[in-house]
């Protein structure tokens, strides 16, 4: 049986990777592409991604979520370098992240922490995470897949392709096992 923890860490894993697969699918320049003054780069959503991981998950147990030091309107400032700063930020957070949820264990889901002074059961503030990151890794297919050209690699299932998946899939015989196993590449898998 898969444990909650376990699950999450996939699935945390599963966005990582789907962000870093469509950011490899842009030019340095369209990680800085700005659709208006209004709307974020995928530089500055990656940079808000950032400032929300090292906030939330440093010091996480013992320290509220929302760090004194964290200047969150200045992570949508659209003033990242280029792509080696943005996947500096990129990585420094998701670490930050996968560090912390290796000190818990599922026993733990139930301690109370803080987000802003509202107490959060770990477990509500891990889900509230992934539902965060999922939302902006999300942005990020959207627009890198606005930004490319005729040549975009699909990151699931290609158009026109699900009846062939669905078919490779039943094709097997039933197995309970978790649903990210075939969409992540087993290197990129945090434990």
């Amino acid at each position: 049986m898969i444990k909650y923890l376990d699950s999450a860490r996939r699935q945390f894993a599963m966005y990582k990777q789907l962000g870093e697969k469509a950011m490899a699918q842009m030019s340095d320049e369209q990680l800085l592409w700005q659709a208006n003054e209004d709307s974020n780069s995928v530089a500055a959503i990656v940079k808000h991604m950032w400032g929300n991981m090292m906030s939330r998950w440093t010091d996480f147990l013992t320290t509220d979520g929302e760090k004194p030091w964290r200047q969150r309107d200045a992570e949508f400032d659209n003033d990242l370098a280029g792509r080696e700063e943005i996947m500096k930020k990129w990585e420094e957070g998701w670490q930050c992240l996968f560090d912390a949820l290796s000190i818990i264990t599922d026993n733990d889901l139930d301690k109370i922490i803080y987000i802003r002074n509202e107490g959060h059961t770990i477990l509500e503030a891990v889900n509230r995470q992934i539902s965060h990151y999922c939302y902006h890794v999300g942005q990020i297919v959207y627009i890198a897949k606005l930004r490319s050209t005729d040549s975009w690699k699909s990151l699931s299932i290609p158009r026109n392709a699900s009846a062939q998946y669905n078919a490779g899939k039943f094709a097997q015989d039933k197995q309970v096992r978790h649903f990210t196993e075939d969409l992540t590449d087993k290197t990129d898998e945090q434990k």
